[in-house]
């Protein structure tokens, strides 16, 4: 099984749709549209690129040459700008295989080649214990849990706030 990250393009649409639409969202915040149609790919595939390399760094995940997911690390603002936040969407079918820990390796390594940032933060809702995993099996430690600090679907969340450095 061959995992790599793969540089978006405009011509990556229906690949993007695929997955978008194919992952579970329980554990992702809101405004991922659904369904997700092809202008929102079109519009988010702009977006990327012209803010990758720059504003973070965009990238397809694939196994085998196939789209499964999607990966980044997007450079904060103001005050914050030195940190990074990770995110992460796997197809549902691709679960459990070790795809999300190497794609997470991956960018982590070529956001801090890239970008001028120092850490990389992840947010995780607490029974994403998959999620929480995945971060801690690349060094990410947990820095705190904002109590109730997550509201999706008419429940609340504990928030994990979990950290990487540069060093």
């Amino acid at each position: 099984m061959e995992i790599q990250l793969k540089k978006w393009s405009l011509k990556d649409k229906q690949e993007l749709m695929d997955i978008c639409n194919h992952v579970d969202k329980s554990y992702i915040a809101d405004g991922l549209p659904e369904p997700y149609t092809e202008n929102d790919a079109k519009m988010w595939l702009k977006m990327v690129e012209k803010q990758d390399g720059k504003a973070g760094i965009f990238r397809a995940i694939t196994v085998d040459g196939q789209y499964v997911g999607n990966i980044s690390v997007i450079c904060q603002e103001n005050v914050c700008k030195k940190d990074g936040e990770i995110g992460y969407i796997l197809v549902t079918k691709e679960w459990s295989k070790g795809i999300a820990t190497k794609a997470v390796s991956l960018i982590c390594k070529e956001a801090f080649e890239q970008l001028d940032i120092v850490r990389i933060s992840g947010i995780v809702y607490s029974p994403n214990i998959a999620s929480i995993r995945v971060l801690e099996k690349n060094g990410f430690i947990l820095e705190g849990i904002v109590k109730k600090g997550i509201f999706k679907d008419n429940m609340y969340y504990d928030k994990c706030m979990f950290g990487l450095l540069k060093n």
